[in-house]
């Protein structure tokens, strides 16, 4: 369904939904203090460490570190995009998803969506019958036995046989035409976009059929024909076998990328379950992304002839905008004359697995492609190394994985200048440095900072306390500062009712780690003691950053002179220090 989900429905969505109640529903929750816990879903654990805090309407694992509210479990433990989990999660508390009027108008409604859906299952159901009972099928029987497919696995992958003329007198026409299905001649008659071939449903990771792929039996071309863009098929998306890989192993160690359908079923058919196939497409960094949601790890699988390295070659540019620490690709370029089908009869299936295991890792291989035509033993090679990398790793998400590959590049190529690089990105990765690291308060002013702004995050309302009290933050310096003014600024524009809301706000931000981390802190303060709590944090807070800008004043006063405004700010705080000390 088109359109913008409101940012308020949202909000109502979290307020309304209880995340014990949600999360009770797919692991059972145990009561133990305050908090809900159970065995962590995300990762093997022998003794609860999960834990969900009703109050703050957030969960949080202390042995793998994953958190979150409503929303970002149900992304996480079913496997869904944003919209596919609020969607869930409004299905949950029995309310439909609005979406904002001006694009609603030209998008498909969902009920039209739906009888695409149940269309599409019926087509498909309507191949697998054609294939396994008719005359015409045979021959497509005949070609994937002597492919080596078995009848269980054409059953698991709904494999089928389109007739060469069948569905428009089974099937509405105009829903037909809708799902890519028919095909408009020039005098107006439509014709079965798929005729003649063997049928591969391609099913989303909700089971659903959006589209499909067919294969000719014999050399005429093309060999393969996908369904085209329709409002349930955007072929940059979706992967082929995917949901049958997940029905094998949810988390799977390492997802292979083959190149087509044929290569996804024969390993298969060897008892390889984890490989996919981008849609007569290249992969894109919306497929890599679906695909890190469910392993850490991917393996491009490619032929090794010349097209099969420049297919290999233009994965490298999505590849790089999806890397993010925790995440690892491999490039498997398979022996000449080879695909995967014919590789894993010749060397075996321990054969075929030891080569995905051993497969390059993407920096080898970036590294060795790049260099493999120049001389590095001359400035001018290395000049060409450093000129040819440096786009590709400036793609990469700031990480500890983007520092190193700078590093290895300035190995390379000897070029001193790199260092400005690795500072600009090590500068954006770490925290707000901390200006006088040497002053024994440092360690009290972070406690203040961390119990302020933890107790900020967990209560919004406090926000109000500092509305009251008038304080000018612009000029006042401590460790968290900008966190802090970052999330008064947040409350003040977006006003969320409670924790798990504000957290919302963050999502797919540089802050978001911190603020999760801070709004799960048990900070074992009694409800009738947060403000006090708070007021007396927020108080230290503020003489801590008053010193340490006095302190700077009187050091460039001594080193390099005020001007007329910081000579006044100057007297106003050492007046102000000179009252509060009587």
């Amino acid at each position: 369904m088109s359109g913008r989900i409101p940012r308020e429905f949202i909000d109502e969505l979290l307020v309304r939904v209880d995340i014990v109640d949600l999360i009770d529903s797919h692991v059972p929750l145990k009561k133990t203090g305050n908090n809900f816990v159970a065995r962590c879903p995300f990762h093997a654990e022998k003794t609860p460490s999960f834990s969900v805090n009703q109050k703050k309407q957030f969960f949080y694992c202390f042995g793998c570190g994953a958190s979150g509210n409503a929303i970002s479990f149900l992304m996480d433990f079913s496997h869904l995009d944003f919209v596919e989990a609020v969607e869930d999660l409004a299905g949950f508390a029995g309310l439909e998803v609005p979406r904002e009027s001006a694009e609603h108008r030209s998008g498909t409604k969902k009920e039209d969506l739906n009888n695409l859906y149940t269309l599409m299952k019926q087509v498909a159901a309507f191949y697998v019958e054609q294939l396994r009972a008719s005359d015409e099928g045979k021959k497509a029987v005949e070609y994937l036995k002597n492919r080596g497919i078995s009848s269980d696995c054409a059953t698991d992958f709904m494999l089928g046989y389109a007739p060469r003329k069948a569905l428009t007198t089974r099937f509405d026409q105009k829903l037909l035409l809708e799902a890519g299905l028919l095909v408009n001649k020039e005098d107006g008659q439509p014709y079965d976009r798929f005729r003649d071939r063997i049928m591969f449903p391609i099913r989303d990771k909700r089971a659903r059929i959006v589209g499909f792929g067919g294969r000719v039996l014999d050399d005429s071309l093309p060999k393969y024909l996908n369904s085209p863009e329709t409002s349930l098929f955007h072929k940059g998306k979706e992967v082929y076998g995917l949901y049958e890989l997940l029905e094998k192993n949810a988390k799977p160690q390492r997802i292979l990328i083959v190149e087509g359908y044929m290569d996804v079923i024969a390993l298969a058919q060897f008892g390889i379950h984890y490989a996919v196939a981008a849609l007569g497409t290249a992969a894109s960094q919306a497929h890599m992304d679906l695909l890190f949601r469910f392993s850490s790890e991917l393996v491009f699988c490619f032929d090794g002839d010349k097209a099969g390295r420049e297919a290999a070659w233009r994965a490298m540019e999505p590849a790089f905008s999806s890397l993010k620490d925790g995440r690892q690709i491999r490039i498997m370029l398979l022996p000449q004359d080879h695909d995967p089908d014919s590789l894993v009869r010749e060397d075996g299936i321990d054969g075929f697995i030891e080569r995905i295991k051993i497969a390059e890792t993407l920096s080898d291989y970036f590294f060795g492609h790049l260099s493999s035509d120049l001389d590095l033993s001359k400035i001018e090679g290395r000049a060409q190394l450093a000129n040819k990398a440096k786009p590709y790793l400036e793609k990469l998400p700031e990480s500890i994985f983007k520092e190193m590959m700078f590093a290895r590049l300035k190995e390379l190529s000897g070029w001193a200048g790199l260092d400005v690089l690795e500072n600009t990105t090590t500068l954006a990765f770490k925290q707000h440095p901390r200006t006088d690291r040497k002053r024994p308060q440092d360690k009290g002013r972070l406690s203040s900072a961390r119990v302020a702004i933890a107790l900020l995050i967990q209560n919004p309302r406090l926000a109000e306390i500092l509305e009251q009290r008038e304080i000018d933050w612009s000029d006042l310096e401590f460790s968290g500062a900008p966190l802090f003014k970052n999330i008064l600024q947040v409350i003040a524009d977006k006003n969320p009712a409670n924790v798990a809301v504000l957290v919302e706000c963050y999502r797919d931000t540089a802050e978001e780690k911190s603020i999760k981390a801070l709004a799960f802190l048990d900070l074992l303060v009694p409800d009738d003691k947060i403000e006090a709590v708070f007021c007396d944090a927020l108080n230290r807070l503020l003489t801590q950053a008053r010193d340490i800008s006095l302190a700077r004043l009187l050091d460039k006063d001594k080193t390099e002179g005020l001007d007329a405004q910081e000579k006044e700010r100057l007297r106003k705080m050492l007046t102000a220090k000179l009252i509060s000390a009587k």
